[in-house]
């Protein structure tokens, strides 16, 4: 499995908060559902993204905004009009205080549908585990991508169909929303270039891509620079040159940096015991894994997991 689809692997629109909004103005909605990621595509009209840090970001018809979470954020028709008289709308159906469902809010239309009015489609994205965390951190607070017309006409209907059959309109929405979450994702990192991950990059690459698939496929397998040259099928010298270059560490670094990412979402999110993970992120020795795994995250596997219980939901950043 790639990298990317792997990260993805954490998180899903799977009974999404899932809202097709028809807004006149002067109009704001507030997004509080502590979610990892929010998208926002806009069919018509348009608006500003006001997020936690004072940063405003105007999209329009056509884009779609990708909002990371969980801190609350708004969307609103205007900046001013947060501090005048306006319809306020609230999306907080994550939060365990708040009694609503995704059910409820499919397919509701606020205001009044015109040619004038503002529509979106809009979806918060539940996450299972800590596989998301290493996405997010690649990701800036919000991105936007601008789509095409037809794809966005597209949208639109398919939101609609959802939102007038009530058998699998759930699932379709999910689905739509998986789909729109990684289309969206593909052509933002295709067009950051150098800012995209080093992983996104590597796999872009004709040379350096099927060392990375195979690694990424297997990660246990007892790699070296000579067998993925091999598999990228020039030199060991040539190969670790342009790993290198290309992703900013030599090529052992790289597979030692992706077992210990990996063995800290099994410890956190799994059962599995130390000798067991040690043996899927490629270490014959439990003891020579968890010198690693502290020489890497400034735990021992045994104190991380602990840390991770007691810290319930929470996340654990990595020093």
């Amino acid at each position: 499995m790639d990298p990317l689809s792997s990260l993805l692997s954490g998180i899903r629109a799977e009974g999404s908060v899932v809202s097709h909004a028809v807004l006149t103005v002067p109009w704001t909605i507030r997004f509080a559902d502590a979610a990892p990621l929010i998208m926002i595509s806009v069919l018509r009209g348009g608006g500003t993204l006001l997020l936690p840090d004072g940063t405003e970001r105007a999209i329009g018809a056509g884009d779609t905004a990708i909002v990371r979470g969980p801190e609350p954020f708004h969307l609103v028709d205007h900046p001013a009009t947060v501090h005048s008289s306006h319809a306020a709308y609230e999306i907080a159906c994550f939060t365990e205080s708040t009694e609503c469902s995704a059910q409820e809010l499919g397919g509701i239309h606020w205001g009044t549908d015109s040619e004038e009015a503002t529509a979106l489609i809009v979806g918060a994205y539940r996450a299972s585990g800590h596989r998301h965390e290493r996405l997010l951190r690649a990701l800036p607070p919000v991105l936007v991508v601008e789509e095409d017309a037809e794809v966005c006409a597209w949208l639109e209907t398919a939101a609609a169909d959802a939102a007038h059959h009530s058998a699998g309109s759930q699932a379709l929405m999910d689905r739509l929303l998986d789909w729109a979450l990684v289309c969206t994702l593909r052509t933002w990192f295709d067009k950051a270039g150098a800012d995209a991950p080093s992983w996104y990059r590597g796999l872009a690459d004709p040379v350096l891509a099927p060392a990375l698939q195979s690694f990424h496929d297997r990660p246990a397998e007892p790699w070296t620079v000579a067998s993925l040259a091999a598999r990228a099928g020039v030199s060991r010298a040539l190969f670790a040159k342009r790993f290198t270059r290309l992703m900013g560490r030599p090529p052992l670094a790289y597979l030692t940096e992706c077992r210990m990412d990996e063995a800290e979402t099994l410890l956190s999110d799994t059962d599995l015991g130390i000798a067991q993970i040690a043996r899927s992120v490629g270490y014959a020795d439990p003891f020579g894994f968890s010198a690693a795994f502290k020489r890497h995250k400034g735990l021992s596997p045994s104190a991380y997991r602990a840390a991770a219980a007691a810290a319930g939901s929470g996340s654990l950043t990595s020093r």
